[in-house]
């Protein structure tokens, strides 16, 4: 298994790799457990958590849940969890930039809507919620430095 460098690949900035995915059962089951936090901009809801950065794996592990209940056809699920990773790409500087120093983040980005949205929107949205949980970071980073 490769070891992450900790830094972006200059090959594909804008990649996906599987290290970044959050797959391990004892983390996912942290993440929503209690004590996480979430963030909601409709139809996407935002879990997360805080954990400490050991330089080995990435600083940001996503998540990605488009639920049955919402889709019944695996065809509709499917694009939204693939419009949900294009969206992220593009934008996952935002949560990278926004964490402190020796800490990673574990998110999972849950779709709410029944409905399909365009990517245009998807995309909108994720950057809307990436936005208010960075900007939710940086406070708690503030209030504990005033500590």
């Amino acid at each position: 298994m490769p070891v992450f460098s900790g830094e972006l690949s200059m090959e594909k900035p804008f990649g996906f790799p599987k290290i970044e995915h959050l797959c391990l059962r004892t983390d996912v089951e942290a993440l929503f457990a209690s004590g996480s936090r979430a963030s909601s901009v409709y139809p996407l809801r935002a879990v997360y958590r805080l954990v400490d950065h050991d330089g080995k794996e990435p600083k940001v592990k996503v998540l990605i849940s488009v639920s049955k209940r919402c889709f019944k056809h695996a065809v509709d699920r499917n694009r939204a969890k693939r419009q949900l990773r294009e969206a992220y790409r593009h934008h996952k500087d935002i949560l990278r930039e926004a964490l402190p120093e020796n800490t990673a983040l574990h998110i999972g980005f849950l779709w709410l809507s029944n409905k399909p949205v365009t990517s245009a929107v998807v995309e909108e949205r994720l950057v809307k919620l990436m936005q208010n949980v960075g900007d939710k970071l940086l406070k708690e980073q503030e209030n504990k430095n005033n500590e």
